[in-house]
């Protein structure tokens, strides 16, 4: 084989490597689809499985026009340069590659984004960090359901999914990000560069959202709004897993050159600790949910979730019996987390909070404890508990709940955050569509348009509607 020839299969393995790894990372939003969707009650399915689906067209569009071009452009800013120098203009060829690799092909018109046999590698990468981005924005859209005005999600999903998590992304995934060469933070798998950031957002969206109607008792207590389809819901989450391991495979380096796989940080890993560890995370974190939660199947399916979301930041570093370790624990603690949300009158339909925000923050701090003093490169320094908190406190503070609480805080202020409570009562199937998801009940009445089965009384009650 001749050395072109050796070149060309090796661009063509990494090309094909990440292509799938994205494909397969779309089963992630197939499982969001469901997973809202049963968390919903039956009049609400319709606008909810809507809004998955509009996560992926809007998040999709705005990170090719903006949001690659902001994780480019973000990485030395503020500590080490500006967003504004030669990375960031198109122009520049040769300094470019030379500041930070790919950045010119950050611009939507770039030559390298169209079909181009020259450039294999940068379309691809483009398509995986997009789907980082739906991902994070889709982990908002569960935690609102049934109440938020479609508008108002397009508008907080593009602020999430294109603009915070990429700055996020910029300072804390990236080897030019001045977390890593400032503090030596480490978060392999995004904990708290992507569940953290997306966690906390939504805790401060759900702050100026309120709950649903009925959610609280007259005395402030909460009442459970249950799934319209508890099954769907669990399914759902499964899906997640699968599209999970495609995600975190997404995150390895695997670039031609290279005689071994590395983390976004220059770090030695396999791909096989990744199907080790995060198949042991899912299984203690089960576990620890099914004990935490005293065998409630939600937050027992939940747990899995929790489980690798609880050590993803150090996945690539743990020994599977510390693995076990740490995501029994986030899992097992997770529900709590979850009930003491809802107990502040916070109404988090689906644990976002819970799932995310707290088991993000727990696993990108635990690499300061559990995997301290790990080498990331010359001039870089060691992983510890100072840079993981320094990292972790900017991507769930500054980048989560300020953005998503002053984001939704002006929405709510322009009256645009909210379905009027007429429509919520109706649901926002027939608010937003017209339809019902289960038009098929229609049958139960007659032609004369009376019912054949015993009339049920009615209720005022929203929460049973």
């Amino acid at each position: 084989m001749s050395p072109d020839e050796q070149a060309f299969l090796a661009t063509f393995v990494s090309e094909s490597y990440y292509y799938w790894a994205s494909v397969f990372m779309i089963i992630i939003h197939v499982g969001f689809l469901a997973y809202e969707g049963g968390a919903s009650r039956a009049k609400n399915v319709l606008a909810t499985m809507v809004k998955n689906l509009l996560t992926l067209a809007i998040v999709g569009l705005t990170f090719y026009f903006f949001g690659w071009w902001v994780y480019n452009a973000f990485p030395l800013f503020p500590l080490q340069g500006g967003i504004v120098g030669p990375w960031t203009d198109p122009s520049a060829e040769g300094v470019v590659g030379e500041v930070l690799g790919l950045v010119q092909a950050s611009y939507p018109w770039s030559p390298a984004m169209g079909p181009n046999v020259a450039d294999n590698l940068t379309g691809v990468f483009w398509f995986a960090f997009a789907l980082f981005a739906m991902t994070t924005a889709s982990i908002l859209s569960g935690a609102v359901i049934e109440r938020i005005r479609v508008g108002a999600y397009a508008v907080l999903a593009v602020i999430l999914g294109s603009f915070t998590w990429v700055v996020a992304a910029a300072w804390g995934w990236s080897p030019y990000g001045w977390f890593l060469t400032q503090f030596g933070y480490h978060d392999f798998g995004c904990s708290a560069v992507v569940h953290g950031v997306s966690g906390f957002f939504a805790l401060g969206v759900l702050i100026n959202l309120g709950p649903r109607v009925g959610k609280f008792d007259e005395q402030g207590k909460p009442r459970a709004i249950l799934p319209h389809n508890l099954p769907l819901t669990m399914v759902g989450l499964m899906l997640i897993f699968v599209g999970f391991y495609a995600f975190l495979a997404g995150c390895v380096i695997f670039v031609p050159g290279q005689t071994v796989e590395t983390t976004i940080y220059g770090t030695p890993m396999t791909l096989a600790s990744v199907g080790v560890n995060t198949t042991l995370a899912l299984a203690a974190g089960i576990i620890g949910a099914y004990i935490g939660s005293k065998a409630d199947p939600f937050f027992t399916i939940s747990g899995g979730l929790a489980g690798i979301i609880s050590v993803g930041a150090g996945l690539d570093l743990y020994h599977p019996a510390i693995v076990i370790l740490i995501a029994f624990i986030g899992a097992y603690t997770m529900p709590f987390v979850g009930n003491f949300i809802e107990k502040m009158g916070i109404d988090d339909a689906v644990g976002a909070f819970a799932v995310h925000g707290y088991c993000g923050l727990l696993g990108a701090m635990a690499v300061g404890v559990m995997a301290a003093g790990y080498p990331q490169g010359d001039g870089i320094p060691l992983t510890g508990f100072v840079g993981q908190l320094v990292g972790t406190f900017v991507c769930t503070v500054l980048l989560g709940f300020i953005p998503g609480y002053g984001s939704s805080f002006v929405l709510k202020k322009l009256n645009l955050l909210r379905v009027p409570p007429a429509e919520e009562a109706e649901g926002l199937d027939l608010g937003d569509f017209g339809i019902e998801a289960y038009p098929e009940y229609s049958i139960l009445s007659d032609r004369n348009g009376a019912s054949p089965l015993p009339t049920v009384p009615s209720t005022t009650d929203p929460v049973t509607q």
